[in-house]
């Protein structure tokens, strides 16, 4: 009973702390960092026992697998060189940086467990970044480049964390070996994470059944996670992989239906789980901080200070030389402006990939012995991901304004483009469908002008306000939404649209067509 009442009152923080948020208006991974942390001064707090691998196992599958969804694959492509520089160059000198400056720090930590830190918190984390990204009207290159970078991040950053902390656990470290081993997992995770999303498509298309295609939906991450982890290849990529295949064939595969519940059902899922995981922090945080005494308060801030500073600052010393070196090497690529590449060395928030990976270091190593410096690298990566959050993410609203990063109004055009079009096909289905069936002229005007507003008034949304009771109506209202979809899912497949304006049109369809 005792596991099951620190559940409840986990929840109930969570609850709490999103009320907190959305009062205050500001993202919620930072209410939860504050409140988590708060947590762990409250005296007497109740423990909650797990296994650390199945947290790992638990959280980060779902979360991955929903980024990746929702991620543009053209946009993706289109930004491949700088989302792999920094994806996987800057995790690396990131590992490497923190790794030493907590060595420098405390001499008596050995090396691989220095590391095992740096490659904690090398990943900036995508559920913090599209969080508070959302918020902001920037330009799509800026988003595209950093939603692209936190999603394959994370998975290069997880490789590193199992080879460091592979080397804790044995003592030995090879760095050929090692490299190669990261190269294999590596293509390895990404093959399996493309035949394991080509199948589930495959078997998607015989479901017919909102529920079991919404279920079977939240099986793949954790099937392709699990499946790779058991033939030691990257699960993390295998799921990112899978998420980017479905996501680009999930507009023509799934129904409305399943799409409103599916969208509900991963936003619900993604809350909580980042709302548990911020919040057992904070029991663990109760029960670590005492097992830190060996240092004083100030020695414990100077550390947090120091690793969070050195994470920040090598961000900005990775990124400005990689925003122009395509220029620098004669590309005729245009880069981007200052206020940009600033914004993109700012914007290096750490979240709950980075939490989970701390909570899931091992307890002991070969013959007993306690994990080296485990507690106060749980520590380290709590104030990392509080400073970046905190400091990163309240400021980057008033940074935008002030360096005065236009938005781009590319969207809005995609978005009148997609719904003239829209329109002229479901005029097209109405017409085509009252000849062949010999409809009323009157009913059939008057639903033709429902969707002729969409010509004369993007954005609107017809028969919002009508009651659909006879059957013709209902007829001629579902042909045309019909010819909507298939017209809008051309001009995406045609590059004429962006995933964002697919998306929000989507959503718009899949509530019109759920009223009839």
């Amino acid at each position: 009973m005792h596991f099951f009442e620190v559940v409840l009152f986990l929840l109930l923080c969570s609850v709490a702390l999103g009320w907190v948020a959305r009062h205050f208006n500001f993202p919620y991974p930072i209410a939860l960092v504050l409140g988590g942390g708060m947590l762990g001064f409250v005296p007497g707090l109740p423990q909650l026992d797990f296994d650390p691998q199945l947290l790992l196992t638990l959280v980060l599958p779902p979360i991955l697998y929903q980024a990746a969804l929702l991620t543009s694959w053209r946009d993706f492509k289109a930004n491949l060189r700088p989302i792999g520089l920094m994806a996987i160059g800057l995790v690396i000198v990131t590992t490497l940086a923190v790794g030493v400056a907590l060595k420098l720090l405390i001499p008596e930590c050995p090396w691989a467990a220095a590391f095992v830190l740096g490659a904690i918190v090398s990943p900036p984390d995508a559920v913090a970044a599209t969080t508070i990204l959302s918020r902001l009207k920037i330009p799509r290159r800026v988003v595209s480049v950093l939603e692209g970078e936190s999603l394959v991040n994370d998975a290069s950053g997880l490789v590193l964390y199992k080879f460091a902390v592979a080397a804790v656990l044995t003592g030995t470290f090879s760095l050929i070996e090692a490299s190669v081993q990261f190269v294999g997992v590596s293509l390895g995770g990404i093959a399996a994470g493309v035949l394991l999303g080509g199948l589930f498509i495959r078997i998607h298309r015989h479901l017919k059944d909102p529920f079991i295609e919404v279920l079977t939906s939240l099986s793949i991450p954790y099937a392709a996670y699990i499946l790779c982890e058991s033939v030691h290849i990257s699960g993390v990529l295998a799921v990112v992989a899978a998420g980017l295949v479905r996501g680009r064939y999930s507009p023509e595969l799934v129904s409305a239906e399943t799409r409103i519940l599916a969208r509900s059902m991963w936003n619900m899922l993604v809350f909580l789980l980042n709302s548990l995981i911020f919040i057992l922090i904070g029991l663990q945080l109760s029960n670590i901080m005492p097992r830190l005494s060996d240092y004083s308060a100030a020695q414990l801030a100077a550390y947090a200070l120091i690793i969070s500073a050195v994470s920040i600052l090598v961000r900005f010393a990775w990124v400005y030389p990689v925003a122009y070196l395509p220029r620098v090497l004669g590309d005729k690529e245009h880069p981007p402006g200052r206020s940009e590449v600033f914004i993109m060395s700012w914007c290096g928030m750490r979240g709950i990939v980075s939490l989970a990976a701390a909570l899931a270091l091992p307890v002991s190593i070969a013959g007993g012995a306690p994990f080296p410096q485990r507690d106060l690298i749980i520590f380290l990566t709590f104030a990392v991901i509080a400073v970046t959050l905190v400091l990163q993410g309240l400021t980057l609203a008033p940074l935008i304004r002030w360096l005065q990063l236009g938005t781009d109004w590319g969207p809005h055009e995609e978005g009148h483009v997609a719904l003239q079009a829209m329109g002229g096909a479901a005029i097209a289905a109405i017409d085509e469908l009252a000849q062949k069936d010999g409809m009323d002229a009157a009913l059939v005007a008057r639903i033709r002008a429902e969707f002729a507003e969409k010509l004369a008034s993007p954005g609107a949304l017809p028969g919002a306000q009508t009651q659909f009771g006879m059957d013709h109506a209902r007829q001629l209202r579902r042909v045309a939404i019909r010819a909507e979809r298939q017209e809008l899912i051309r001009i995406w497949r045609d590059n004429q649209i962006s995933d964002d304006v697919l998306h929000h049109l989507e959503e718009m369809l899949d509530y019109q067509e759920s009223r009839l």
